[in-house]
């Protein structure tokens, strides 16, 4: 499949990424990131694992919360990236939570995945991506990126595993 890096906002894509398709006939990636401190009702800082690919002027949401626009993330901590909201989420998030690329100021995925990218492979900006898309596939849980149970479900023959 091919996947249009101008949307990434990380260097690499991971193996297990759940991708989908788009309308410009490109797939496109499921962002995630998963949550790694409790943030409270008023908060509009999120701190997230690394290894995601959102970028400022995405819609950041989670399973309760609708989409709120990214205003900054700050990638300087090398163990965390803080992801500033133009407002708050309007509920507690607690940690282990599976936050997504929302469509708009939505509780709803941007991307329908129907597969997982089969393989890490390196991002170049401004360049194509053309990775292996798994339609049946296993994936361990703690060596891809964080998906719930929505986007799990889109994904027909994709078994995630402990």
């Amino acid at each position: 499949m091919t996947i249009n890096t101008s949307e990434l906002g990380g260097k690499v894509l991971f193996e297990g990424t759940p991708i989908g398709p788009g309308s410009d006939g490109m797939y496109h990636v499921q962002k995630t990131a998963l949550i790694v401190t409790t943030a409270n009702a008023t908060a509009t800082d999120y701190e997230v694992a690394k290894g995601h690919h959102f970028k400022t002027g995405d819609y950041f949401a989670t399973e309760s919360c609708v989409g709120k626009q990214i205003t900054a993330i700050d990638k300087s901590d090398p163990a965390k990236d803080v992801i500033t909201l133009s407002a708050t989420l309007g509920a507690e998030v607690k940690s282990g939570t599976c936050a997504f690329l929302s469509n708009g100021a939505a509780k709803t995925v941007k991307y329908k995945a129907n597969s997982v990218a089969g393989s890490n492979e390196d991002v170049e900006e401004g360049d194509n991506l053309f990775v292996s898309a798994w339609l049946h596939a296993v994936v361990r849980r703690g060596n891809a990126p964080v998906v719930n149970d929505t986007i799990e479900s889109t994904m027909k023959g994709v078994s995630y595993i402990v």
